[in-house]
């Protein structure tokens, strides 16, 4: 019954919009190509390597897109999908780090020691540096590599950045977090500071510009400085739609009926980026890619539903193990798919990126040993059978255990108090905290939270430390078979175990004063060097020292100054 009603809101919601009807291919206030029509492409050259254009945004709930029956418009991304292949059984990690890593890798993060939480501003920390990355298998194929929007793979030594990852350029930000307009970002009190980045410099004159705005332009005008004949692979890694909850005044004048402030921020936000979104594919088309190019877009995790996003009817939000944190919105677009316009229920994870794209560019990939990802290409351009079969969410053994979890609840061979999840054919287990676990509709509503939605509250099941659920059967997640089934419980715990003797020290270091941006120029950056091997001495008696013994230097007055700016500007945004 419950299942059928969702279906049905779902339905309902989705023939409210009139979305196809959007002139997608009419430039907007992101655009900073020319309005000229344009020139019609040559048909595509199957002898050479596609342009690759990989979009990646940021905490967009798997409700909040049009063809999912969203109330937000987002008539780019549906005109996209529509016309190539939905992936509706693809599969993210539940926050920023892990799936960034696991794309750049194509590996899982047991595999890379970042199992446990994201990479923090201020921790010695940052993607393994043995690790080949996807830009430098693409660099090796002849690829130019460019990345615009958010790392958040570590930073704290220039050998860590982007560039020295095999990015040819880069323009965004190493934190997860920072402000769309300033580019600020504190990571505690008093513990601030800027941070968008040009190459291996700090981007001082690009502050007061929104970082939606900003990341279509660059890559319109990476574009229209490369040649067509040459393979380019673009990442593009939105902030958007991440806090805080900032947009630009006229789209958020669209959803002026939406009772929730946070829910009417957001979907300005969504809307916004869908035009950024417009606009790159307008560039491709202009400047002559389009017709060899693959566009993929991929959410990052989960939507965080009390900060606007939605991922109904699925159960949980970012951070959880629910498909909510972890099943995410996904499609290619391309002219080179054989049978464009279906939706595609094959498995699908963010590490299959990797070899597929390796592959579409036609390089070598005998030589890159563990991989976890599969070359997922046929099954999305010709409808075959994905080669994967099964998908480990994570262990994470930091993360806080569960208070009734066992190893006698794990037969003997599993601890249930540990937080893990893995998905195997049509079956997902989880063990221990798998996090949030409400159902929470749209949060349309002035009041919300508020009673009305305590109806798809969890109300059992809370001493529990192991779920078993049919995925495929009941992608909601409310038919729970663990004790119907012990024997599939026990077959995937013995998976959990497999993949456990596989597993690398978590890497997980403390924080190090030394990355306070008050050492750094006011900017959060590098901050050691190859010859760091000892604890850093000083620490934060020495900052608060040398913080009264001078007065602030010029670069620190004019980032208060444009923090002071945004204040006054922020409250014409509302």
């Amino acid at each position: 019954m419950a299942v059928h009603a969702l279906t049905g809101f779902s339905l309902v919601s989705l023939l409210s919009f009139g979305y196809l009807s959007w002139d997608w291919m009419k430039p907007s206030l992101v655009a900073d190509v020319a309005t000229d029509p344009m020139e019609k492409s040559l048909p595509p050259s199957f002898t050479r390597p596609p342009h690759i254009i990989f979009i990646l945004t940021d905490d967009q709930g798997y409700h909040d897109i049009g063809y999912h029956g969203s109330d937000i418009q987002t008539p780019t991304l549906d005109r996209l999908a529509a016309e190539g292949v939905k992936l509706e059984n693809y599969y993210i990690q539940p926050i920023c780090t892990p799936s960034r890593s696991q794309l750049i890798t194509g590996r899982y993060q047991i595999h890379t020691g970042l199992q446990h939480s994201i990479i923090r501003p201020r921790q010695p920390n940052c993607l393994p540096l043995d690790q080949v990355t996807l830009p430098q298998k693409l660099q090796e194929a002849g690829y130019s590599t460019h990345m615009v929007g958010k790392w958040h793979l570590g930073f704290y030594k220039k050998e860590c950045l982007p560039t020295r990852r095999g990015f040819d350029t880069f323009l965004g930000s190493l934190t997860g977090n920072v402000d769309y307009y300033t580019y600020d970002n504190c990571d505690g009190p008093d513990v601030c500071g800027y941070d968008l980045h040009e190459g291996e410099d700090v981007a001082w004159d690009q502050s007061g510009k929104y970082s939606t705005f900003l990341y279509a332009q660059r890559v319109s005008k990476i574009l229209a400085s490369h040649s067509p004949k040459e393979p380019i692979f673009i990442y593009v890694a939105f902030q958007a739609v991440h806090t805080p909850l900032q947009s630009p005044k006229e789209y958020i004048y669209r959803y002026r009926s939406m009772g929730n402030v946070a829910r009417r921020k957001y979907a300005a936000m969504v809307t916004c980026m869908d035009e950024a979104v417009k606009n790159i594919t307008w560039a491709l088309k202009k400047y002559g890619y389009y017709e060899n190019s693959v566009i993929v877009f991929s959410t990052d995790n989960g939507g965080q539903t009390f900060s606007g996003g939605s991922n109904w009817p699925l159960r949980g939000r970012k951070g959880t193990y629910w498909e909510g944190g972890v099943r995410g919105i996904g499609f290619v677009h391309s002219p080179l798919i054989k049978r464009k316009r279906r939706t595609s229920w094959a498995l699908v994870h963010i590490t299959d990126w990797y070899p597929t794209l390796v592959s579409l560019a036609r390089g070598n990939l005998s030589n890159v040993q563990g991989l976890d990802g599969y070359d997922v290409w046929p099954a999305i351009s010709e409808g075959k059978e994905s080669p994967r079969t099964e998908i480990l969410h994570n262990i994470d053994p930091l993360y806080n255990h569960a208070k009734y979890g066992s190893l006698e609840d794990g037969f003997g061979i599993w601890n249930t108090a540990v937080q893990a999840s893995i998905r195997v054919g049509e079956w997902k287990l989880l063990t221990g905290d798998p996090g949030y676990s409400d159902w929470i509709p749209p949060q349309t509503l002035t009041n919300f939270p508020g009673s009305w939605w305590n109806l798809e509250r969890l109300t059992d099941g809370l001493r529990k430390s192991v779920w078993l659920f049919n995925i495929t059967a009941d992608p909601y997640e409310r038919y729970d078979l663990a004790d119907q089934r012990p024997d599939v419980v026990r077959t995937l715990l013995m998976r959990l175990v497999h993949y456990n003797r596989t597993a690398i020290p978590v890497r997980y270091p403390a924080e190090n004063p030394r990355a306070h941006p008050d050492f750094n120029g006011g900017a959060w950056g590098p901050w050691a060097t190859e010859d760091d091997g000892e604890e850093w001495e000083g620490g934060w008696e020495s900052l608060k020292s040398r913080n009264k013994k001078k007065k602030k230097c010029k670069i620190c007055k004019l980032r208060s100054f444009f923090r002071k700016l945004n204040t006054r500007l922020m409250s014409n945004r509302i």
